[in-house]
């Protein structure tokens, strides 16, 4: 059997990291979300640091003259393809080279549409209802109410947008994944759990 590669969309404040890491514990799989903006730099040269900036956003070189990119080795600005489709193929090669090692989750950044064509993938969406995910917001960013509602606004609309731009589907629609769940019925832990319970049922494990 081919590795199992589940890929997790998430809106803000779902609980839909949590879950991720969950189902990598239950499936044994390694857990890829910040941690491919490191795959990603190593492969493309660019600082870390720099995709970070620009994490699931479609404008990334909106940044590029403010901040300081310390370049490596063979890789420069010349030779590279330094663009925003250069970068992004660089965070497609590391998803790529990752979900050949071994049973993945990936947690946003496309990887639903990167890994298309790769067999044993799931493809999942966690939402929530919008009160309880500005209290989560409130809670971790220690804002108010108002303030965590635009953070949500603004941050998906980027995230949104980055999406839509690269896999020509629409972020958080139902036609875009195999599965998608509303966290606030059951509850982030026992979401896991019946999302887990899926997993199990399409790949018959």
């Amino acid at each position: 059997m081919e590795n199992i590669i589940i890929n997790v969309g998430r809106q803000i404040g779902s609980g839909g990291l949590i879950i991720a890491k969950q189902l990598a514990e239950e499936f044994n799989c390694e857990f890829y979300d910040k941690k491919l903006l490191n795959l990603a730099a190593k492969e493309s040269g660019f600082s870390e640091k720099f995709f970070e900036q620009n994490d699931e956003q479609k404008g990334f070189l909106k940044s590029l003259f403010h901040i300081h990119v310390p370049l490596m080795g063979e890789n420069n600005f010349y030779n590279n393809e330094f663009s925003q489709e250069g970068l992004y193929k660089f965070q497609s090669d590391a998803i790529r080279k990752a979900a050949d090692k071994g049973n993945c989750v990936f947690v946003g950044r496309t990887a639903d549409y990167i890994l298309r064509d790769k067999k044993n993938v799931i493809n999942i969406f966690i939402t929530a209802n919008l009160d309880q995910r500005i209290q989560q917001v409130c809670k971790r960013h220690n804002i108010d109410r108002a303030t965590a509602r635009k953070y949500i606004h603004d941050h998906e609309e980027t995230r949104a947008s980055y999406y839509n731009y690269y896999t020509g589907k629409k972020w958080g629609h139902s036609e875009s994944y195999d599965l998608c769940v509303n966290s606030s019925l059951l509850g982030i832990e026992e979401t896991g759990k019946f999302i887990a319970d899926f997993i199990r049922k399409k790949f018959n494990l």
